[in-house]
């Protein structure tokens, strides 16, 4: 009895820590991956086409920049954030790249090195940051990156609608690294089926913040040193912003809950008073140990109590046999 309560007591720690790895692989997945945000609380997004990028998407990942810039001559700085929601279900691969990179910080004081006005505010050059004072910055911003490309992707659910984002390439189709850019007005001429290129690919969109996406795009630049409001130059193609157009930060802060799906759950306890994935381990253990404890005293006081008869056993003759009768 003893020997068998120990069998099922380390039968069932055996099965706790076997489905620890599973658990803790769930408590290791990044925070924002929980983290349900409703659609409806944006108000602040692009003109709406009659796309499936017009609609969002449960579990599609949402990040924000946060963005400091000058609007115009003796303007003062506007902070402010941009958030867009990316759509891993049509492409998937540079949608990886993106989150990769934000997660590892790569974009957190950066600027917009590239800004053409009803066109496209480009940014992701890991080398355009401010050396000392702006605009003085590495020589190589506009043409870094991690050294790390990713192919051209493709999907006929995706195109350069007014707010998507896309990824920069050079000539060839699969050079796309870390540089991205924002459409500021649609701009279907990038699609791949109205070039002779392969075109570019988008991986998202705008869904709050797009006022501050246009007022970037109609910042002065040094080959539009008026901005747009004034006079705007039609051969604008460098658009460097003359006041730093700053990225603060990048940061990953949810997942499109269009449902309620996630915001409705207590994942991590938080406030509604939920347990915790580890301190739940930890009360299913203790739980397994004491009832083992119990189990064992329990058959070790049977085994004391118990009188067990020893039977002389007669070794028979080889000729002799056994009687049942």
């Amino acid at each position: 009895m003893r020997q068998c309560a120990l069998h099922r007591t380390s039968f069932v720690l055996i099965a706790l820590f076997l489905m620890m790895p599973g658990i803790t692989s769930a408590q290791d997945e990044a925070d924002w991956r929980s983290n349900g945000i409703d659609p409806t609380t944006w108000s602040d997004g692009p003109v709406v086409e009659d796309t499936p990028m017009q609609f969002s998407y449960y579990n599609d990942p949402v990040f924000s920049i946060n963005v400091t810039y000058t609007p115009d001559h003796f303007a003062d700085e506007v902070t402010g954030e941009i958030i867009i929601e990316l759509f891993p279900q049509w492409a998937p691969i540079t949608v990886a790249n993106m989150v990769e990179h934000v997660e590892d910080g790569l974009y957190d004081g950066i600027f917009f090195h590239r800004v053409i006005n009803d066109f496209v505010t480009q940014s992701g050059d890991p080398e355009c940051t401010t050396v000392i004072v702006y605009p003085a910055t590495n020589l190589n911003c506009g043409s870094g990156g991690t050294g790390e490309t990713i192919p051209l992707e493709h999907d006929e659910n995706l195109s350069h609608v007014d707010g998507a984002i896309g990824m920069a390439r050079g000539a060839d189709e699969d050079s796309a690294d870390s540089q991205w850019y924002i459409a500021e007005t649609e701009a279907h001429g990038l699609d791949p089926e109205n070039r002779d290129d392969g075109g570019y690919a988008t991986f998202g969109i705008v869904r709050q913040g797009m006022s501050h996406v246009r007022a970037i795009a109609c910042t002065p630049t040094n080959d539009a040193p008026a901005g747009c409001e004034i006079l705007e130059n039609p051969a604008s193609a460098a658009g460097r912003p003359v006041y730093e157009a700053r990225i603060n930060k990048i940061e990953m802060i949810g997942v499109a809950d269009p449902d309620g799906e996630l915001s409705g759950q207590g994942v991590d306890g938080g406030e509604d008073g939920g347990v915790s994935t580890g301190l739940l381990v930890l009360i299913l253990v203790a739980i397994a140990v004491g009832i083992g404890g119990v189990m064992m005293f329990v058959s070790s006081q049977k085994v004391e109590s118990v009188d067990v008869k020893v039977y002389d056993a007669e070794l028979l003759d080889e000729n002799e046999t056994s009687s049942t009768t």
